[in-house]
């Protein structure tokens, strides 16, 4: 039971709120030696961890001993002790970090040293964010762009949290603004500079930023910045974590497929297939990649009510990310507008960007084959299994969706 479950019961019992807030149910829990120890038995964590390893794509020997007997060996990317302990968070278990760490050394001796391998390799980090609210960074990964799938992601620099994240076919400047940037500040407010690298993505979002210059905190900054994508930015050191949990992965099935002459990617309708499963199963990986991060310790920052990071040392007064009503905030299309009349010279904007073109002829065509494929296959599942190397039941779930897919548009 929670400080918040036990003041609800006083006052559900005794009618009143006066004195029974959380700060003097803590207090005197901790007057009486009542202390919220870690409830999680050891033989738990040992089991949950287990499976927590399987679905983000590691299955060492001793593991798959405990969940997987029956298997082959299949191994994949692990979490460390703090990607795993945010892992569990989500999932709803709570242990600390330390005993997290001793039962992945137990089920994965190697893990540790491959941690501390990488570690000594970062290069000095090229800029930091003096408080919350300071710089927000945007950038995308095109790994499996190839496929049909492109991820972009913002996040917070000063507490280093992912703010926003979307999985489509191809980068577009009206897509980005509508899925990652403007519900970010929706829910956050605005930051005082976006940083992004030189591509032409972007460009939508820089150009509201700069619009809305005048609702930031502090106005003397400019509003963006534009560097390149070779600094070793928090962001790009992110990208490592969701390549090998998420894209490495779905592209060695594609590749393989791809090498046996078993997809013509100049196909609209493989192509179309490849990019609707793909980007299915990434956007799965992606977000359990997310949770992790966001719910694990960073040292000297704890989470606050919205969920984004708070320095454990007081900051300045004032400092923080300015909340805007969301009707200030255009909405894309309107937008997207003011941009191609205003920026002149020509300047348009791409509104979709389509891998393939759909291929079926009606919306009950397209809704049969979806209802059909998925009648066969989980998504999950088969991001369980791909991210684990185990590549069969992804390769046959896209045999079976361009199958469907072509007797649906016969």
């Amino acid at each position: 039971m929670t400080c918040s479950d036990i003041v609800n019961n006083l006052v559900a019992q005794f009618g009143s709120q006066r004195g029974f807030s959380e700060r003097n149910v803590r207090r005197w829990c901790a007057e009486q030696g009542l202390v919220n120890k870690d409830l999680c038995p050891e033989s738990h964590l040992e089991a949950v961890v287990a499976q927590g390893i399987v679905e983000v794509g590691d299955l060492s020997v001793s593991v798959q001993a405990l969940v997987k007997p029956n298997l082959p060996l299949q191994n994949g990317p692990s979490f460390g002790r703090k990607l795993m302990t945010g892992f569990l968070a989500t999932k709803g278990v709570k242990a600390s970090e330390g005993r997290v760490g001793k039962v992945l050394r137990k089920m994965h001796p190697p893990y540790h040293a491959e941690h501390e391998s990488s570690s000594r390799n970062l290069n000095p980090v090229p800029y930091n964010a003096d408080y919350l609210g300071h710089k927000i960074h945007v950038d995308q990964n095109e790994k499996l762009v190839m496929f049909g799938v492109t991820h972009v992601m913002a996040i917070d620099i000063y507490s280093k949290k992912v703010v926003g994240h979307c999985t489509m076919p191809i980068k577009n400047n009206v897509t980005i603004y509508e899925e990652v940037y403007r519900p970010a500040v929706i829910r956050y407010g605005m930051w005082d500079q976006v940083r992004v690298d030189c591509g032409r993505e972007f460009y939508l979002t820089l150009y509201v930023q700069e619009k809305m210059a005048a609702y930031r905190h502090n106005e003397n900054r400019l509003p963006y910045l534009q560097t390149p994508s070779t600094r070793n930015h928090v962001i790009e050191r992110m990208w490592v974590e969701i390549n090998d949990r998420v894209n490495y992965p779905i592209k060695t099935a594609l590749v393989q497929m791809t090498d046996q002459e078993e997809l013509d990617m100049e196909d609209n309708l493989t192509k179309f297939c490849v990019s609707t499963l793909s980007l299915q199963v990434a956007r799965i990986g992606m977000q359990n990649v997310v949770e992790s991060w966001n719910a694990h310790r960073i040292p000297g920052v704890t989470l606050n009510s919205s969920g984004i990071g708070r320095a454990s040392q007081t900051t300045s007064v004032g400092k923080g990310v300015h909340q805007v009503a969301e009707h200030l905030l255009p909405l894309c299309n309107v937008a997207a507008d003011l941009y191609e009349q205003e920026v002149g010279g020509g300047a348009t904007l791409r509104w979709e960007s389509p891998f393939a073109t759909d291929p079926f002829p009606s919306v009950e065509s397209r809704q049969w084959a979806e209802g059909h494929f998925a009648s066969q296959f989980n998504m999950r599942s088969l991001h369980q299994h791909v991210v684990t190397r185990d590549y069969t039941h992804f390769q046959s779930a896209l045999r079976c969706l361009i199958n469907i897919t072509r007797h649906a548009v016969m």
